[in-house]
């Protein structure tokens, strides 16, 4: 990314950074499916993302500062990519964008449910994901709350979705 800026607008700002298509559905795989290696990204995306730009892209978003890579300890040959504070406090944006794909857009059902959960849910329930993705993505430890994580809630509701089109 270069120095020059077309503005200072704080929203031009931000699209430069996570503007384009791809930055933002790699950070939604990292947040929502919790998809880390470089692999994962690639062959488990809806939208089949191409090695190339997958690369680019990760990237752009490392030098950005919204994801990190290191060293998996489970694999000498891999890498995991971890969301960085900045990356996770996208999260409002992104329940935000889903909220109006969800209610403006034709959206499937077993697609839409986290965005309608997360819609009804709304800031306190985006909060608590955000110290989920803490935890998992930066080592933050946070104070378990009784039942399912945000997460796993999403998860399942997703999963109720699935096997009843299947059945």
């Amino acid at each position: 990314m270069t120095d020059q800026r077309r503005s200072g607008c704080p929203i031009n700002l931000t699209l430069e950074v996570v503007g384009d298509k791809w930055s933002l559905l790699v950070i939604r795989d990292m947040m929502f499916g919790n998809r880390r290696h470089f692999r994962e990204l690639l062959t488990k995306s809806e939208e089949g993302i191409s090695s190339n730009i997958l690369a680019d892209r990760l990237k752009t978003l490392r030098e950005q500062g919204i994801i990190s890579w290191a060293d998996d300890p489970s694999h000498k040959q891999k890498g995991i990519y971890s969301l960085t504070a900045q990356g996770i406090e996208l999260l409002p944006v992104l329940a935000q964008m889903s909220g109006w794909g969800f209610k403006y857009l034709p959206v499937s059902e077993e697609l839409g449910i986290r965005a309608k959960l997360l819609s009804e849910g709304g800031p306190k329930m985006w909060a608590e994901f955000m110290d989920e993705l803490r935890e998992i993505h930066l080592g933050v430890k946070r104070r378990k709350k009784a039942g399912p994580s945000v997460g796993e809630r999403l998860q399942a509701a997703y999963e109720r979705v699935m096997a009843r089109k299947k059945g």
